[in-house]
């Protein structure tokens, strides 16, 4: 009897589990992705999810060309991101450290933040070529202005209370903005972090998908045009992972650097 118990308490506690409830969420999306696909949808729009599965093993990861596509929009990515990133907190330090200097140069930001930024890939395009640099760069100005928002916010939400602490107790600007600026500055700069990654991905993928002859983007488009959706769609699940991975990246340096869990 108490074998019993304890299995149907643990089945309970399973059950409960956010993890269990996310992989059943996926797992029943993915059946009726698989029942409509089959049935209703156009084939020649909407693969079901096995002969998406398919595809990846017996073509996408198969082809070596489609690897080294893949490989050269992951470097992409990540050149642009830490691009992004470094420039970005620098930017933003800069900008917030000052009052003067933050009434000046914030909304300029904001202003070229919402500049869609689709059109000026001709300029890079133009400035770049048709070869990876185009891409680094275009998914760097995607990239770094979550991260410039977020820090310069995250600068100036320091409560002027623990500056004016920390002054009076001879601290000087410098050791003010290591040991009290920076500190509460964290958190801003890990949420703008974990949208640069989608943005500057989004960037890369854009610049590939209609200036290239390399990359991701590149099959994407040459998949769409010739009506093949189950390798495009195989494509959208590495281009998904990537991003997955470089979050889940960011997330775990988060919780290594804050206090706050997850």
């Amino acid at each position: 009897m108490s074998v019993l118990t304890g299995k149907r308490s643990w089945l309970r506690t399973a059950l409960a589990s956010p993890a269990i409830g996310r992989l059943g969420v996926i797992a029943a999306g993915l059946l009726i992705w698989e029942g409509l696909a089959r049935t209703v949808l156009d084939p020649e729009f909407v693969s079901p999810p096995t002969r998406i599965l398919q595809a990846l093993v017996t073509r996408t990861l198969a082809d070596p060309t489609v690897l080294r596509a893949i490989g050269t929009t992951f470097w992409e990515l990540l050149l642009a991101f830490a691009l992004a990133v470094l420039a970005g907190t620098a930017v933003g330090v800069l900008v917030g450290a000052g009052e003067r200097i933050s009434r000046t140069a914030y909304p300029l930001v904001l202003m070229l933040y919402a500049v869609p930024q689709v059109t000026v890939l001709p300029l890079f395009v133009m400035f770049f070529g048709l070869g990876p640099a185009s891409k680094v760069a275009f998914g760097f100005t995607h990239g770094i202005f979550p991260i410039m928002v977020n820090v310069i916010a995250g600068m100036r939400d320091v409560s002027p209370l623990f500056l004016r602490s920390a002054r009076s107790m001879g601290a000087s600007r410098m050791q003010v903005l290591r040991h009290v600026v920076l500190p509460h500055l964290v958190p801003s700069f890990f949420a703008g972090m974990r949208l640069s990654v989608a943005m500057t991905l989004l960037g890369v993928i854009l610049a590939e998908l209609y200036a290239s002859i390399d990359g991701v983007g590149y099959f994407a488009h040459l998949y769409s045009e010739s009506f093949d959706p189950a390798p495009l769609y195989a494509l959208i699940v590495v281009l998904a992972l990537m991003a997955v991975l470089l979050n889940e990246l960011a997330r775990r340096a988060e919780l290594r650097f804050t206090w706050r869990r997850r």
